[in-house]
C-alpha cells in the first residue's frame, strides 16, 4: 500500500471546470452546482484502504453538509483497464451500497484530475461560494492501520468555516491516500517531482 500525499493546489485557485458521466451516464458540470453556498470536490475510489477505511464517514458528512447547502461530488480518476474494481459498473454498485448522496462521477480521461493536481485517493478540495480553493487537504488523522479515529474533523472544521462566513485555518495537513493510478503515458509532470 503506497502512500502518497496530496499536491495541495494552491489557496485561491479557481474551481476547474468538469464535464463527467455519473454513475447513471448523466453529465455533470460546476455550473451544476451553481447557487451552492461551497463545493467539495473529492477524488476517490472503490479499491484504495485509504478510501475504504473513510467511505462511510464521507457519506455522513454529505448527508449532512448537503442540508446546509453544499455541494458535493466524487470523481474517480483511475484507469479501471488495470484497476476493474474503480470501473463505472462498480461505482454505481459502491454508491448505492454506502449510500453516496452525491454525484460519482468518472474521469475517463484523468483530464480533470489533471486539472485539480490530484494525486491520491482521497483527495479533498473545498471551494467557497466564489469557487475560489479554501481548504485541501485530508479528512483527518485516521489512516488504516495507525487506530485512530474517523471523524472527519479537518474537513468538517474546514466546511463549518466557510459555512460561518469565517477563514478556514491556514493550517492544512495534506491528504494521505493511493496514488492516483494513471494510465500508461499520461501521469503528470506534477506527480513525478
Amino acid at each position: 500500500m503506497a502512500e502518497t500525499p496530496s499536491t495541495m493546489l494552491p489557496l485561491g485557485t479557481p474551481a476547474p471546470d468538469f464535464s463527467l458521466p455519473d454513475t447513471t451516464g448523466k453529465i455533470i458540470s460546476l455550473k451544476y452546482f451553481d447557487g451552492k453556498k461551497a463545493l467539495l470536490v473529492m477524488f476517490i475510489c472503490n479499491h484504495c484502504p485509504f478510501v475504504k477505511l473513510v467511505r462511510h464517514e464521507i457519506a455522513a458528512i454529505a448527508r449532512e453538509y448537503q442540508q446546509k447547502g453544499v455541494g458535493i461530488v466524487a470523481i474517480m480518476p483511475n484507469d479501471v483497464a488495470n484497476y476493474p474494481d474503480d470501473s463505472p459498473e462498480k461505482m454505481a454498485e459502491e454508491a448505492r451500497t454506502v449510500g453516496y448522496t452525491f454525484p460519482y462521477l468518472y474521469d475517463a480521461t484523468q483530464e480533470t484530475a489533471k486539472a485539480y493536481r490530484a494525486a491520491c485517493t482521497p483527495d479533498f478540495f473545498l471551494f467557497d461560494g466564489e469557487r475560489k480553493l479554501v481548504y485541501r487537504g485530508q479528512l483527518d488523522d485516521a489512516r488504516p492501520g495507525n487506530g485512530k479515529p474517523v471523524t472527519g474533523a479537518d474537513l468538517r472544521a474546514a466546511l463549518d468555516a466557510v459555512l460561518a462566513g469565517k477563514p478556514v485555518s491556514a493550517n492544512q495537513k495534506p491528504s494521505i491516500g493511493c496514488n492516483i493510478k494513471w494510465k500508461a503515458g499520461n501521469e503528470p509532470d506534477y506527480y513525478r517531482s
